[in-house]
């Protein structure tokens, strides 16, 4: 049984991913420091689900603490590493930089180091479509320049992109990146603005809506995420034309969908129109952002196939029955 370890493992992504590598039979643990970002017992309920499996394991810890992550490695000898553990949230970033470089930049280089002396097979990490930035040219191909970030959370998943290949180059570590592109769906973020919507118009509260509502997001459901993860957990970057073995891959819906649209089908899934303010773009965001997928879908025959309107209603059903008790 091959071992996996998934740092940030309580997170949203991290524990539907840890729930269908349990289900693949993979030895999993999953590293997380349980932080108060958003509501800690969300993440308490993700762990409860993933402790009725025996092949489960997990380790409270953060992954800036390098000695007790050393430690880990050396008592495991993983096969596979997922580094989703970071810092998230582009506007949370421009107050409290600090936590992103302890975690984002610091933490990662922490798990470089690792694979570097306790070498795995395949290191996977999480970025984001924040990278692409001003970038003007849609859909966004990996291929596409990304040195123009609107966020220091932006510019810490590049610097990790940059840091990956450097490991990569250095030491051999077969590495893929990430892309991650609006990532919803049940026990996600409460602090997304899918969740946050959905909350404030169940308890009669206003919605901020950006730019009116003229923006346009990849919405992606967590389980066309986790199953381009999935496919992507054999295929080992072959070396490209300097020897390195090392990829970037979007993984997004590759259909975007308006704000205003997005919060019709919000307003048609609950039952209530929702109180909107309406208000200028806000720091740090960007009109749009749309996944070019080719690359991806090329090299594992990924094809998200989960419609935002489909997706709305499992999050609704969630939702009511996690906060309402309803069955």
């Amino acid at each position: 049984m091959e071992k996996i370890l998934v740092t940030g493992g309580a997170g949203f992504i991290g524990f539907h991913l840890s729930k269908r590598l349990l289900e693949n039979n993979y030895q999993v643990i999953a590293l997380d420091n349980l932080n108060d970002y958003y509501d800690v017992n969300l993440k308490k309920a993700r762990l409860e689900i993933l402790k009725q499996y025996d092949n489960f394991l997990f380790v409270k810890m953060d992954i800036s603490n390098k000695e007790e992550l050393e430690k880990l490695f050396l008592k495991y000898n993983f096969d596979i590493v997922i580094n989703l553990a970071a810092q998230a949230g582009v506007r949370y970033s421009i107050d409290h930089p600090d936590t992103y470089i302890t975690s984002n930049i610091i933490g990662f280089y922490n798990i470089l180091e690792c694979c570097r002396y306790y070498p795995v097979k395949h290191l996977l990490f999480a970025s984001s479509s924040s990278v692409y930035g001003k970038n003007k040219k849609v859909p966004y191909a990996t291929t596409d320049k990304v040195d123009k970030p609107v966020s220091l959370y932006a510019a810490t998943k590049k610097s990790d992109e940059l840091m990956a290949y450097a490991y990569s180059n250095l030491y051999d570590i077969k590495t893929t990146g990430l892309r991650f592109f609006t990532v919803y769906g049940p026990y996600g973020r409460p602090d997304m603005a899918y969740f946050s919507f959905t909350d404030a118009i169940f308890n009669n509260r206003e919605i901020k809506v950006f730019n009116n509502g003229d923006m346009y997001r990849d919405f992606t459901y967590i389980d066309d995420i986790v199953e381009g993860i999935v496919k992507l957990l054999d295929k080992i970057p072959l070396k490209d034309e300097d020897g390195v073995s090392y990829k970037i891959y979007n993984i997004g819906n590759n259909k975007p969908v308006k704000i205003s649209d997005f919060i019709e089908v919000l307003e048609k899934e609950i039952g209530k129109v929702a109180k909107k303010k309406y208000l200028p773009m806000q720091q740090g965001d960007v009109y749009q952002t749309f996944a070019d997928i080719s690359d991806l879908k090329e090299v594992t025959s990924f094809v998200p196939k989960t419609s935002i309107e489909e997706g709305l209603h499992k999050f609704i059903l969630w939702y009511k029955r996690f906060y309402g008790g309803d069955e």
